[in-house]
């Protein structure tokens, strides 16, 4: 950390008051009204307050010169991050043809009392594509596809799958062409023929042919029961879905394949059948972010002098994606300019300009002087008279968009043809700018770093500058390996309804890995292997039994549950309440107590843990010790708390 600034002067204005009148004392024995009703005090005090002022500038010299300390060292603030999410564009009813949403798509959720609506926009342009089944297609695992078109259009019953179904079994819908990002509806008309599954949880996957492999859909509600009654499914196909040649015909392919049963899920004993089936879009999906791209800001003319800058009017400048797009006038036309981080491998020709995030300011490169009294440009100077603009940036960001899941409710930019949108995941990624007092703080890292990764410690701060959105970032050596290092990072995430956190919460999305990994390779030591990945989620069942007085059974449940999901929570659990310590275990005393403590007078009967699979949900065997393991959080599974109603001593009143 910092080394403390000296107080230059501690005292304050009573002290000086006081010191005043002891010099009087000395000097003047004849004045002996010191009272404040006295002019003479009066005066003493108007000028003790001025010098209380004076004082508190010269203490403001230390924090002036570190300061300047840092400037003179590049140490800058980080910008603002915006928070990001997958917004659903639904709509009204399917189209004929192709629905296009621009980039810069305004989203906002709703107006409350008192708070302004948080404003999003569409990082790209949304192509919605019209769709229809062309083709049916089974394909048994081990065995020949086979059409089935021309027996769906006759009507007949087609069974999905092999007569007693088996893992690999696939339905396959074959659409006119790809339809990347959209969402579409399979419509089927079938029997209960597929015996044995739990409707609400059948074993079957929905994918998309991408060009290589078959690639996971989320799917959304689904009122087929396992493809086995009159219904519709909801597929979310991803960004890559790519139209392919399978079995002979060329199309965007869609799946239903049959998946291995979970421990305790039913599988199927029959194969169910298809009558009839239809499949439309009904909408499209498209990444927005808390931010807002302004184009073709004049910056001003250029003075044919090294060392200019310039600056925006509305900073900051979010550098969480591609960067400010920076143009020169000149003869030929605009001529971009690249952005860099500094001007220290910068040739006399290289076209450089530097961006403080913060408050906006661009600056060209200067000229040195060696030396020998040499002078060493840093890079080429724009011309004099020549017109700087920048032609792209965005702004904005911070905490604010941060939203909660459901909350982007509104489309504010006029859109033909789209209902209504909405997030199915709570919008992440937002920070707030650095404040002076933690680059501080971070100043001494920087230097001790020198951007290289060689200690743990190391590979976690770089981790957290490349990534500000993350919550939490662990290092640890790669098994045996000495050469080998793992980056374990668990994302910032809101809590849904209850501040009960979901398990593909805690997973950190590709483009934060991304920026991770690239920022550690550049400044790991050579023969370093670096991992970058979440950590492993230890999934722990709590069973307690409570006994509670007539009538308040229920407050205390409510209170257990939420003492529990709250106490064993990666991000804002564990003993001191910043998130559960990597590999701690989780023990039957501490859970008793956090039992004890929630529930007052509310008596714990019997307390019980079992491991148990975030993933799967099968659970182990009760214990009294869950252990964690080194590189491991604890993940609240499916907690169950019964409270039995008891009499007061005494009877009834």
């Amino acid at each position: 950390m910092a080394l403390p600034s000296p107080n230059l002067d501690d005292r304050r204005f009573q002290q000086l008051v006081d010191e005043a009148k002891r010099y009087v004392q000395q000097r003047a024995p004849e004045w002996t009204d010191h009272n404040v009703s006295d002019p003479g005090v009066t005066l003493i005090e108007t000028f003790a307050y001025l010098v209380d002022q004076l004082l508190y500038r010269l203490n403001r010299v230390p924090d002036k010169n570190y300061t300047a300390f840092l400037d003179l060292l590049g140490i800058r603030l980080f910008p603002p991050a915006a928070a990001a999410a997958d917004v659903d564009f639904w709509l009204s009813a399917p189209q004929p043809d192709t629905v296009v949403l621009p980039a810069g798509t305004e989203v906002t959720t709703a107006r409350g009392e008192t708070d302004e609506p948080v404003v999003f926009t569409t990082t790209d342009e949304l192509r919605v594509l019209p769709s229809e089944l062309t083709r049916l297609v089974t394909a048994p695992r081990g065995g020949a596809q086979t059409d089935r078109t021309g027996m769906l259009a006759e009507g007949r019953d087609i069974p999905c799958f092999q007569a007693a179904p088996q893992p690999g079994d696939a339905l396959l819908f074959g659409l006119p062409t790809a339809v990347p990002r959209c969402i579409v509806a399979v419509r089927l008309d079938s029997r209960v023929e597929g015996v044995g599954v739990d409707p609400r949880q059948p074993p079957l996957a929905w994918e998309a042919w991408d060009g290589g492999g078959w690639q996971l859909c989320e799917t959304g509600t689904d009122t087929t029961g396992g493809l086995n009654r009159p219904g519709e499914v909801i597929v979310h196909v991803p960004a890559g879905h790519t139209a392919s040649v399978i079995g002979g015909t060329r199309a965007g392919w869609l799946r239903c394949r049959v998946t291995e049963a979970e421990p305790g899920q039913p599988f199927y004993s029959e194969s169910p059948t298809v009558r009839e089936a239809a499949v439309f879009t009904v909408g499209g999906t498209m990444a927005v972010e808390h931010a807002e791209t302004v184009t073709d800001v004049p910056l001003g003319t250029s003075e044919g002098v090294a060392g200019q800058t310039f600056r925006l009017g509305r900073p900051p400048v979010l550098l969480d994606g591609e960067p400010p797009v920076v143009e020169v006038s000149s003869a030929e036309g605009w001529q971009r300019w690249e952005v860099v981080e500094h001007f220290g491998r910068s040739a006399p020709d290289d076209r450089h300009v530097r961006v403080d995030a913060t408050t906006g300011e661009f600056a060209f490169p200067p000229v040195l002087r060696e030396p020998d009294g040499s002078l060493r440009q840093c890079g080429a100077v724009p011309p004099k008279g020549a017109q700087v603009r920048v032609v792209r940036y965005r702004t904005g960001g911070g905490p604010a968009g941060n939203v909660a899941r459901g909350a982007i409710s509104v489309l504010r930019s006029s859109v033909p043809y789209v209902a209504r949108v909405v997030n199915r995941e709570a919008a992440r990624g937002g920070v707030a700018g650095e404040t002076v007092a933690n680059a501080k703080l971070r100043a001494p890292d920087a230097l001790r770093m020198q951007e290289r990764a060689v200690t743990a410690e190391d590979y976690e701060i770089i981790s957290r500058q490349a990534a500000p959105s993350v919550r939490r970032v662990r290092c640890l050596p790669a098994g045996d390996d000495a050469g080998a290092v793992r980056v374990l990072v668990v994302p910032d995430a809101i809590p849904d309804d209850g501040d009960r956190l979901r398990f593909e919460q805690l997973i950190p999305s590709g483009q934060v890995l991304r920026a991770i990994t690239a920022s550690l390779d550049e400044r790991r030591l050579i023969g370093t292997r670096l991992v970058v990945e979440p950590p492993v989620y230890q999934g722990v069942t709590v069973v307690a039994r409570l006994a509670a007085a007539r009538g308040d059974t229920d407050r205390v449940r409510d209170a257990a549950l939420d003492a529990l999901f709250g106490y064993l929570d990666p991000l804002r659990g564990g003993p001191d309440g910043t998130g559960w310590p990597f590999g701690r275990p989780v023990q039957y005393g501490e859970v008793f107590g956090v039992l004890q403590r929630a529930t007052g007078n509310a008596l714990v009967e019997d307390v019980r843990l079992f491991p148990a699979d975030p993933i799967t949900g099968r659970r182990g065997a009760p214990a009294d010790r869950v252990d964690v393991a080194a590189g491991a959080l604890v993940f609240s599974h499916q907690h169950q708390v019964v409270v039995s109603a008891v009499e007061p001593e005494g009877g009834r009143e």
